[in-house]
């Protein structure tokens, strides 16, 4: 009796066996001009023998029938996230694609997801949201074949779709002292968890820089870092009930800003003349409150995110892209 196959052999069952490594494989099938004529007639025997379809396949599939692209992210359920998921969801409306969302909470989930990446089996295609890839993982994205694009975290060896956060947090800065004001505070999150992006670091760092480029103090008190699960009443509270508080506050996000806004208002303070706020997003309730805001264009990286992904499977040996989007200040009542 004949071994059953498996029914959905992958790039690893070729390897195992051949003896080869995957690079190997890979070289044989994409670049054949780069191995012997012995090593792509022993790559091309196995493949048959196992049963394994190459992802050119795949590349196919973006011509005509239907396919699927991966969506890993953290968060999917925040107001960011979804205008991201909208514009992936949006590029891929009129083609042959369906999106398929991966929410992650830690990061052996996102390890698990990459390492049984027969996932491959069934996916065209991934897009990290706001996702750290290690480089081991993006080796063995490679490796697996897979087309990948990244939004928010950059790595030299995958397609990303980026903003410049440091130049977002300095922006803000440089338009309140613009405003005349000298006492300016940050609030932004503390305890996100290893697996995300931490652009409210990067977007401190650029708020500091203009602080002291400005020559304006900036005390302990006035950066406020609020856990990203539980109320920011408290720290909000503390910060506006400093015998000194600030006349500003650049918030790292828009939620933050809307959830400070409704305190000041609560105190007893006019929005902006005794307080006013920034926020960083543009998220779509942003002009619904007034909020003056740092707008990273979130619809538009997940459409280009999924246009890149698509152009890619068509023409998978184009060079990585790494694209950054512009950051743009929306003035409105708050600041």
């Amino acid at each position: 009796m004949k071994p059953i196959k498996d029914p959905f052999p992958t790039i690893y069952d070729v390897a195992q066996a051949s003896g080869l490594s995957i690079a190997t494989i890979s070289r044989a099938l994409n670049t054949p001009e780069k191995v012997s004529p012995v090593t792509r007639e022993r790559v091309m025997r196995i493949i048959e023998e196992v049963g394994f379809v190459p992802k050119a396949d795949a590349r196919a599939r973006a011509l005509q029938s239907t396919g699927r692209i991966g969506v890993v992210t953290p968060f999917f359920t925040a107001p960011s996230f979804v205008q991201r998921l909208r514009g992936i969801a949006d590029a891929l409306s009129p083609t042959n694609y369906e999106m398929v969302v991966y929410p992650v909470d830690s990061s052996e989930r996102i390890n698990h997801y990459i390492q049984t990446l027969p996932l491959t089996r069934s996916l065209d295609g991934l897009i990290f949201v706001s996702v750290a890839v290690s480089d081991e993982d993006a080796k063995r994205l490679r490796d697996y074949q897979v087309e990948t694009v990244l939004i928010e975290y950059p790595h030299p060896s995958l397609n990303t779709i980026e903003i410049d956060d440091f130049d977002g947090g300095l922006m803000a800065a440089q338009y309140l002292i613009g405003k005349g004001h000298q006492r300016i505070a940050f609030l932004g999150v503390a305890d996100l968890p290893e697996y995300a992006i931490h652009p409210e670091n990067r977007r401190l760092f650029g708020f500091r820089k203009a602080i002291a480029r400005a020559g304006l103090p900036l005390p302990e008190a006035y950066v406020c870092n609020v856990p990203y699960r539980i109320e920011l009443n408290e720290s909000a509270h503390q910060l506006l009930d400093l015998s000194e508080r600030p006349t500003a506050v650049f918030a790292a996000t828009d939620l933050q800003a809307m959830g400070l806004l409704k305190i000041a208002r609560q105190k007893g303070l006019r929005v902006p003349e005794d307080l006013a706020i920034v926020g960083f997003d543009d998220i779509d309730f942003a002009d619904y409150v007034g909020l003056t805001t740092i707008r990273q264009h979130m619809y538009r990286s997940g459409r280009l995110a999924a246009e890149l992904l698509l152009s890619r499977l068509k023409q998978p040996n184009i060079d990585v892209q790494h694209i950054k989007l512009q950051l743009e200040l929306v003035e409105r009542s708050t600041a």
